[in-house]
């Protein structure tokens, strides 16, 4: 499963009917996003469409934490949509639940304005600037697992950013391996017109 952990736009409060709900951007598209120093990464419109037209369960979760489910989209209690600027969650506040109230109080004050989502990629662009900057394109997530509000937008000591840096490599390494081919390719075309054949 993969991470990204950005800082939430538009993160709010409101109280609609008696009930309390936090909502706000959980992803927003085409905003530059620095995976790793070296990796710039983005997120095309429609990448989160087919995810929420699944039908899948997607938890709204405190920090990650399997523990603390602030809401379901399966049981109406949170809702995700995709509109021209992102993705777009709310959930409602369990009142019988002090880690939800916790987590609105900790919203409300300003102490957190950090959020994340898990998902799979299921496609993806690739690209290198000139400048060696590998670039990648999210242009479909499936399945999307969770959101989070989240403590710390980003956290460089965390298994996801080795894990992150590991791909880089990985990536590199396929790079390198293709100039390398398109430059034998390169050679034995020349010595072939050299030798007249």
């Amino acid at each position: 499963m993969e991470h990204r952990t950005v800082r939430m736009e538009e993160m709010k409060i409101r109280e609609e009917e008696g009930k309390r709900r936090l909502e706000g951007y959980f992803s927003v598209f085409d905003q530059p996003y620095e995976v790793v120093p070296g990796w710039v990464e983005t997120i095309a419109p429609g990448a989160f469409d087919r995810a929420l037209r699944s039908g899948q369960d997607v938890k709204v979760l405190w920090n990650h934490d399997t523990n603390i489910v602030l809401g379901s989209t399966e049981n109406h209690t949170a809702e995700l949509r995709e509109d021209a600027r992102g993705l777009l969650g709310d959930v409602e506040i369990n009142e019988n639940d002090q880690d939800a109230k916790n987590a609105y109080a900790r919203v409300d004050r300003g102490d957190v304005k950090g959020c994340s989502f898990g998902f799979e990629i299921s496609r993806m662009e690739e690209s290198w600037d000139e400048d060696g900057t590998y670039r990648t394109r999210i242009m479909e997530v499936y399945p999307l697992y969770e959101v989070s509000p989240c403590t710390f937008p980003a956290y460089a000591q965390t298994s996801i950013t080795a894990r992150a840096r590991e791909q880089l490599e990985t990536a590199r390494e396929k790079l390198a391996k293709a100039q390398e081919q398109k430059r034998s390719q390169w050679r034995e075309k020349m010595m072939a017109r050299l030798k007249g054949e």
